[in-house]
């Protein structure tokens, strides 16, 4: 494929790449991006939610067992596994290739994979920790596990450290993840449409050399980017890294 080729080249040609990723990069191991559910249907509550409106900072506080029936349902997937994607990023970060991976899914497999340097925009559901005393629990056991609202040693309700609708970015995370991004020579933009702000914004900070787009329809992004590959990414990107 000339279109992989391309690719390849100015991987070869590049010295700092930043990946940068969203829930298309999962679905190959099977985590579905929420936002394709039709929706919550609660009886208990008479109302019909949107996907969205179950994630939000609202929902959890007003209603927080439907919120913890929804995210346990729709956002955990304990048996989830890297795929050729998450692989393909770890291998560029071993050959030095790879400087940071970005990204807005909250599954860890980039982790686990064996990516380093990882700036998870909207957190991790492998870290909780309790609203009250603000004790840490760094597994998602304690909330599969628990009978409704999960809880505390100390009473208070334990909370997955991940960024809800209607709450701020961690400062911290998007200052590195803009920094890494600003100092990159080639950005690869994967598996995301766009249209998530303000993560998706974080692309005009790209001054590089290269942009590569792969997603398997078009984006914001297709117009800017110096290669345009509309496919399944985790083949892309492992065929790219295995020619290398």
């Amino acid at each position: 494929m000339e279109q992989i080729e391309q690719l390849v080249q100015m991987l070869r040609d590049s010295k700092r790449v930043v990946f940068f990723g969203g829930a298309g990069v999962s679905t190959a191991s099977h985590i579905p991006d929420f936002r394709s559910s039709d929706g919550l249907y609660s009886k208990k509550l008479n109302k019909h939610f949107t996907p969205e409106q179950a994630v939000s900072h609202t929902f959890l506080v007003r209603y927080p067992e439907e919120f913890y029936d929804f995210y346990k349902q729709n956002l955990i997937y304990p048996e989830a596994k890297p795929n050729g994607c998450h692989k393909a990023l770890a291998a560029l970060e071993e050959m030095g290739k790879l400087a940071a991976v970005v990204t807005q899914n909250i599954d860890g497999l980039h982790q686990m994979a064996g990516s380093k340097t990882v700036y998870e925009l909207h957190g991790s559901v492998h870290r909780n920790y309790c609203s009250q005393c603000g004790k840490r629990y760094d597994s998602t056991e304690v909330v599969l596990q628990a009978e409704g609202i999960p809880r505390c040693s100390c009473g208070g309700t334990i909370r997955p450290d991940v960024v809800l609708y209607e709450e701020g970015l961690d400062q911290e995370v998007w200052t590195g993840a803009l920094q890494a991004i600003a100092e990159a020579d080639m950005m690869i933009v994967g598996g995301t449409s766009l249209i998530v702000y303000p993560a998706a914004s974080l692309i005009q900070y790209f001054q590089g050399n290269y942009m590569v787009q792969i997603n398997k329809t078009k984006t914001n992004a297709d117009q800017k980017a110096d290669l345009s590959i509309h496919d399944d990414i985790a083949k892309v990107m492992e065929e790219a890294v295995q020619r290398l």
